[in-house]
């Protein structure tokens, strides 16, 4: 049994936010599959006090753009674009196209095709994200995509420079300063300056997150996200410092953001939890990252390392930190997680920013089912089929008529009767002309 040191506020709380999100959210989509253009301008200027000429940069403004960026900014992000590129590439070599023979002349295959167009929101608001541009970005060029479509909303009236550098650098086809609700709609639907996309990634506030959701099913998207959440897995050896360092670090991403603890140590557990009291007032973070662990964030104290991994399990969260004797255990015994981070040595900051692995992941549960964003989720995994040899087409043409008049499907009898008649002569008594 789990012993909760520190508890969150009721889910009731968290449910009833969400349905006031979902109801501003489906009026802005509404709205701009009526008014389009002129809809998404209203919004913007209305969210973002932002209304240029054109929200999409011209390869000269890009140009200018980057050139205000210093160079080691430029330098850094090459880096860690190499990096995702790198990680990327071999996803992509871990997927396999093929064709084989399973009977004389049938042959089935099976092929991977980019999608044609794809969306990718990076956040702004209030930090510039650049990473993001790394992670949706980079990954759909090594997947193939031939046009990226990239949106990033201004932070208080300024382009993100850095940001645009990022999306630039990233291989982005068009660039526009565009956020929220509104970017996620005219990407999805489409207006008389942005042609639509078939599939949008990034990761987002709750409104982005619940314009994905609604707008899923006409377009693909990556996955469903939510606040960004980590869960820190400590035995006795842990260090307290690094548990409230790593928690808090995650938690200044939003006042919604959970940070969890979850130890075999009565010591550590209290010690953690008096370590981010201490830090917290001297973070230039705390609006965000104080309401975040006063509401949402926990400490459960267990008795084995059995109880930990299966607790952990179920909370199913999108970052997992190890901080244990042995972490490589967890790849064992845990079944349930956006990204596992093994050892005192690596950090959930570590990929969110720069290792190269992509810190798009699933939140709210999803890892139940999903994991994060990869050069996978920009493919369609298609088949084929063939069939040469007349022995084979007469086999699999009787087989079709049995099978589909057991399921009283006469039309697809017919199909495979026509194929046995055309190899073997096979009578069609169905066919009276």
């Amino acid at each position: 049994m789990a012993t909760i040191l520190k508890h969150a506020v009721p889910k009731s709380e968290v449910t009833a936010s969400l349905a006031q999100v979902r109801e501003t959210v489906t009026g802005v989509i509404a709205d701009i599959r009526a008014r389009g253009d002129e809809a998404v301008r209203a919004y913007s200027e209305k969210f973002d006090k932002w209304s240029p000429d054109s929200f999409r940069l011209t390869d000269e403004e890009v140009e200018k753009i980057i050139a205000s960026v210093p160079q080691q900014v430029i330098d850094d992000i090459r880096f860690v674009q190499g990096q995702v590129r790198t990680f990327a590439r071999h996803q992509l070599d871990s997927l396999r196209e093929f064709e084989v023979e399973t009977l004389p002349g049938v042959r089935l295959g099976q092929k991977h095709i980019p999608v044609q167009a794809a969306g990718a929101y990076i956040p702004g608001g209030r930090y510039p994200l650049t990473a993001s541009a790394h992670m949706t970005i980079v990954t759909a060029k090594v997947a193939g995509v031939p046009r990226v479509v990239a949106c990033t909303p201004p932070i208080h009236g300024e382009i993100p420079a850095a940001t645009v550098a990022a999306m630039h650098l990233a291989g982005a086809d068009e660039i526009w300063l565009l956020g929220g609700v509104q970017a996620v709609a005219a990407m999805s639907v489409g207006t008389d300056t942005m042609r639509p996309v078939n599939l949008i990634a990034g990761p987002g506030n709750a409104y982005v997150a619940e314009a994905k959701r609604q707008l899923f099913g006409e377009i693909g998207i990556d996955l469903f996200a939510g606040p960004t959440e980590i869960l820190v897995l400590a035995d006795g050896e842990a260090d307290p410092f690094v548990c409230a360092v790593d928690l808090l670090s995650q938690a200044e991403h939003g006042p919604d953001s959970p940070a969890v603890l979850i130890t075999t140590s009565r010591e550590v557990a209290e010690k953690t939890i008096a370590e981010v009291e201490r830090l917290l007032p001297g973070m230039p973070t705390r609006d965000f990252a104080e309401p975040a662990w006063r509401d949402h964030g926990q400490v459960h104290l267990v008795d084995t390392l059995d109880e930990l991994y299966a607790l952990a399990d179920d909370f199913a969260f999108e970052h997992v930190e190890v901080l244990t004797a042995e972490p490589r255990l967890a790849l064992e015994r845990m079944t349930q997680y956006g990204a596992l981070f093994l050892g005192e040595g690596t950090c959930v900051s570590f990929g969110d920013k720069v290792i190269g692995t992509n810190h798009v992941l699933p939140t709210r549960g999803a890892a139940r089912y999903t994991g994060g964003l990869w050069v996978g989720k920009y493919l369609k995994t298609v088949t084929y089929q063939e069939v040469t040899d007349t022995d084979s087409q007469t086999l699999l043409g009787r087989l079709c008529g049995r099978a589909a008049r057991v399921e009283l499907f006469e039309g697809h009898a017919r199909s495979g009767d026509v194929r046995a008649a055309k190899a073997a002569g096979d009578e069609l008594p169905w066919n009276t002309a």
